[in-house]
């Protein structure tokens, strides 16, 4: 980080400790607090991401916090996973829609005519994002398929990445894409639900082609990625607490959170609970919605103690997370 860089976040830092004093302002300068304050006694991070964060471009902040030390593991949706990777070669070629609200039927039929994909107000290139990746990453399950070496699906593009056979496309600078950073670090990173997503898709669609013979030859699922995950937990959770900052809600947050119950009740092993938990999301609690729950729902499924610290900010991720990611490498660089 550049000294530059350093003023920006203690200025950040500085005007929310003025300014951020009430409410989910509030919220959000505690949360942040916190998560230094864990950091500061030896804890680790599990940062979850639902919602489409990766097209929102929330590698900006992520990666600096990626490589400050601050994440330690991720989980997130397939979509996101694969969406940093396709901003990074493909960034030129988005189309934001200003007016998004206003498109008709027919406005969204064209955009399709012309292979972009919306996402809100950002349009994703097909072509020159979609299939640039999957031409480079068959290539990769073809070699797993006829060897049956799977894999789980990051490391995939952790491979795409380190071998630099994309870095020729690259039309952001890497330092702002969270997944190069996380696969600088060589993060765990967990992905429910990866046939949610368009990789996915591709995937499949390969095998019933016959380009790819056997999909378990290929891919570790879900259930091989909580597995892994529980292995993980089991061997960090009693060396160091762990906490979980969970951006939107759905199977990016359930997932991983759900690991603690699991030893607890299903193995009956002893493991920590998680020492740490907030969650960015609009949602509300409805009839049985989990995206919206408070955080206290989650002490009656084992998943936090009555004493670990909790927040909700209510608010909209792409706003706050990267000033609560300012916040905390700002009070990390003063400890140093």
């Amino acid at each position: 980080m550049t000294s530059h860089d350093a003023n920006d976040v203690h200025s950040v830092q500085r005007f929310l400790d003025r300014h951020y004093r009430h409410f989910n302002a509030a919220a959000l300068v505690d949360a942040a607090r916190a998560w230094a304050a864990h950091l500061r006694s030896g804890g680790q991070m599990m940062v979850t991401l639902a919602g489409a964060m990766s097209t929102a471009e929330l590698g900006l902040s992520l990666a600096e916090l990626i490589r400050a030390g601050a994440v330690h593991a991720l989980t997130c949706t397939g979509a996101n996973l694969e969406e940093d990777l396709f901003n990074l070669v493909a960034h030129d070629h988005y189309v934001r829609i200003a007016e998004w609200r206003a498109l008709s039927a027919k406005d969204e039929q064209a955009l399709l005519e012309r292979r972009l994909n919306r996402v809100t107000d950002t349009c994703i290139p097909e072509h020159e994002a979609m299939r640039r990746v999957e031409n480079e990453v068959i290539k990769l399950w073809k070699i797993a398929d006829a060897e049956a070496a799977p894999r789980f699906p990051h490391e995939y593009l952790y491979e795409l990445i380190r071998s630099g056979v994309l870095q020729k496309e690259y039309q952001v600078d890497p330092q702002d894409s969270w997944l190069v950073a996380a696969a600088e670090r060589d993060l765990p990173v967990y992905v429910p639900g990866w046939e949610d997503s368009t990789l996915g898709n591709m995937c499949v669609a390969a095998h019933i082609r016959g380009d790819l013979k056997d999909l378990n030859r290929v891919i570790k699922g879900g259930l091989h990625a909580m597995k892994e995950l529980a292995s993980w937990y089991e061997h960090t959770a009693p060396q160091t607490p762990l906490g979980f900052f969970q951006i939107g809600g759905g199977i990016a947050g359930d997932f991983p959170i759900c690991v603690v119950p699991m030893l607890h009740q299903d193995l009956g092993r002893t493991a920590p609970l998680w020492s740490y938990f907030c969650q960015i999301s609009e949602s509300s609690t409805s009839y049985g919605g989990y995206s919206g729950a408070v955080p206290n729902e989650k002490i009656t499924w084992g998943k936090l103690g009555t004493e670990t610290p909790k927040f909700i900010i209510e608010s909209d991720a792409t706003i706050v997370a990267p000033l609560v990611f300012a916040y905390v490498i700002s009070s990390m660089l003063q400890t140093r």
